[in-house]
């Protein structure tokens, strides 16, 4: 069996239409879908099952965050192989059997992605794997960033940087080993963190392409918006504070304070932005007031 979860705040309509896409993929066997409703106001089970029968409904009532959200539904599921899928995603035809297949393929890799298009220019890549991270500036590259889909990474399974947390799957006996998402960051980062547990493990984590998925980035937060800057922000030095070997780290906490930091909150000042500049440097007091194995936000969370 395949669990497939997916994680709905406050967004109904964009969850039904993700298990409308589920509905059309007949071609595996057993499949169990998950929707977990993490801290929304309205308790709809019947809205989510009359798109797509049989759908397990959990309701958290409180927001858990990705992580969170994600782990209550490991908790239920019931599959061999578990399948996160953000609910503003659409899949293709044969994508939850060809994902199962390479993962099954290659023994050697815990974690594995798809191409992931943008749902609005399904021309365009978001993801075809990472680069590994560079511990002394926090960063990496995406691959395949921006490029036209030309079927270029159509044959494609290889080991990549990380794993990408709008898709991904592994198996329930790997996840077992290693353990669930780390809840430490509420939202952003944590999928890179898992990762790097998986590689821990002695597991790779890989991208195929021989299977897509599309994508609408950012309906949740908002393309920009003052809790995207400062989940970013937080998040981006609590993974290397938790990931990096100590002389790496603290290289990289002189560099972000010194540098980085001040650099974009310049960008965000100069732009009017004093907002994001806020967010930001909320999200370095947490890391200056916090150890790195804290889960807290540190901040009070919207409830819509």
């Amino acid at each position: 069996m395949i669990s497939i979860i997916t994680v709905n705040y406050h967004q109904e309509e964009v969850t039904a239409d993700f298990l409308r896409s589920v509905a059309q993929c007949t071609e595996v066997g057993e499949l169990e879908v998950i929707v977990v409703d993490n801290g929304s106001n309205l308790h709809r089970p019947d809205r989510f099952q009359s798109v797509y029968p049989g759908t397990v409904y959990l309701r958290s009532e409180k927001n858990l965050g990705f992580a969170g959200g994600n782990n209550l539904g490991i908790r239920h599921a019931k599959g061999d192989y578990l399948l996160f899928l953000n609910n503003d995603t659409e899949i293709t035809a044969g994508f939850i059997q060809t994902l199962r297949d390479e993962l099954d393929s290659h023994p050697d890799i815990g974690l594995l992605s798809p191409l992931i298009l943008y749902y609005e220019d399904k021309r365009k890549i978001q993801y075809a794997g990472y680069t590994p991270m560079n511990f002394l500036t926090g960063r990496n590259r995406g691959i395949g960033a921006m490029e036209d889909d030309n079927g270029q990474y159509n044959h494609v399974t290889m080991e990549t940087g990380y794993c990408h947390g709008a898709a991904m799957i592994c198996r329930r006996k790997d996840m077992e080993r290693v353990g669930p998402l780390p809840e430490h960051f509420f939202l952003y980062y944590e999928e890179l963190d898992w990762c790097e547990q998986f590689k821990r493990a002695g597991l790779k984590t890989g991208f195929t392409g021989k299977t897509r998925i599309y994508h609408k980035e950012s309906i949740s937060v908002g393309k920009e918006s003052p809790l995207k800057t400062y989940f970013m922000v937080r998040n981006r030095w609590l993974f290397i504070r938790r990931n990096a070997k100590w002389p790496s780290m603290l290289f990289f906490s002189g560099y972000y304070l010194a540098v980085a930091t001040p650099v974009l909150l310049m960008k965000q000042l100069v732009r009017g932005r004093f907002d994001l500049a806020m967010a930001t440097l909320r999200g370095i007091w947490w890391n200056l007031s916090r150890k790195a194995d804290r889960a807290d936000t540190g901040i009070r969370l919207p409830t819509a």
